[in-house]
């Protein structure tokens, strides 16, 4: 990884957007092919918090949060790796891959805790918000959201996977126990799920254009909203907003609009933003009362004013679409990915932090 020279903020600076379009950003490098996905930890006890990028080049890694610097590369898949998630004490790893599979991290040791099999392409993986998880929800080229759970059935002499078969990095295949959300429900590909922060809610964004709130306790889906363009990422923000909006947000770029949705309750719409742009990623901070977006037609991130639907600033430096933006869990910067295989962090604060002094 190699970050640029932070330039320093001048006294005279404070009037300008959110006293950050001045800095440079950190560029880090690393990856060999496009980046797909990024994913920020919750800030942790010590004020820390980690970011793991998953790319086309079969190997999600794992960073500093705050200064981008490299801690590792997760090494087991063979195929292009579509999307990427922490758990939120951050002590595992989930990715989902052009393997057929989809896989659970040790990120301390880097170590493959389980491997579980599908029969096609993994886009999407989620965690429920809750630290040391036990289940994982997927989602892909099958058309079915799968709810697995990986504390039963690992080391056990009775369990279900220890007579299983072993992949290729010599974990074991984990063919049970897992369960199907909604059979024949999707009509696409799954690209994105979301684990709310009711636990028994799962959204999922699919490439039939639709995204669904499902109910995990009759496995039904709760209610579904179709848009008009092909659906680019479906993240959840989890800063805390102001003035009486909820406290989780849904975000999600589909054609050239952003749509912001209450996590809470289901298929409630807050607001929709239309751009000149088409957008591949969409991120909001609450507080800041702005939004972020990652263009899939040209190389530009934009900064938007969330009441007033204004543009408010452009900043250049990617050399592809940007497919995955994401605030940091305190909301002080945000992070990039692109087709030209780098990630990119910007500060969004005016006081100085981590390596911008």
């Amino acid at each position: 990884m190699s970050p640029q020279s932070p330039m320093h903020l001048s006294a005279n600076s404070a009037n300008d957007l959110i006293d950050s379009s001045k800095a440079v950003p950190l560029t880090c490098h690393g990856h060999s092919r496009p980046v797909t996905h990024l994913s920020f930890s919750s800030v942790l006890d010590d004020d820390q918090y980690y970011i793991i990028s998953a790319c086309k080049d079969n190997n999600p890694m794992l960073r500093d949060g705050v200064t981008g610097d490299w801690i590792g590369t997760f090494i087991g898949h063979k195929g292009a790796v579509w999307q990427a998630r922490l758990s939120s004490d951050a002590n595992l790893a989930a990715t989902g891959s052009a393997d057929f599979s989809a896989k659970i991290w040790n990120t301390y040791t880097g170590e493959c805790l389980h491997t579980l099999q599908h029969s096609h392409i993994v886009r999407a993986v989620a965690f429920p918000a809750q630290p040391n998880p036990k289940l994982l929800a997927t989602g892909g080229f099958e058309k079915k959201l799968r709810i697995f759970d990986f504390s039963r059935g690992s080391d056990s002499e009775n369990s279900s996977a220890s007579s299983s078969p072993t992949s290729p990095d010599g974990t074991k295949v984990q063919s049970s126990p897992s369960y199907e959300i909604g059979p024949g429900v999707h009509e696409g590909p799954i690209k994105s799920i979301v684990w709310g922060p009711e636990l028994n809610t799962i959204i999922t964004a699919c490439d039939d254009k639709k995204v669904r709130w499902w109910d995990l306790r009759d496995r039904t889906p709760i209610i579904t909203r179709e848009f008009d363009g092909v659906i680019g990422s479906c993240e959840l923000n989890t800063l805390s907003i102001a003035n009486g909006y909820p406290t989780s947000i849904l975000s999600i770029a589909a054609g050239k609009s952003a749509y912001f949705f209450s996590a809470t309750t289901p298929g409630q719409l807050i607001k929709t933003v239309k751009t000149p742009y088409e957008i591949a990623s969409v991120a909001l901070h609450a507080e800041q009362r702005k939004f972020v977006t990652g263009g899939s037609g040209d190389t530009w991130v934009r900064v938007y004013d969330f009441d007033e639907e204004k543009e408010l600033d452009v900043h250049k430096g990617h050399h592809g679409p940007i497919w995955s933006v994401s605030f940091a869990p305190d909301g002080k910067l945000y992070a990039t990915g692109s087709e030209d295989g780098t990630i990119k962090l910007w500060k969004f604060c005016k006081e100085p932090y981590g390596l911008w002094k």
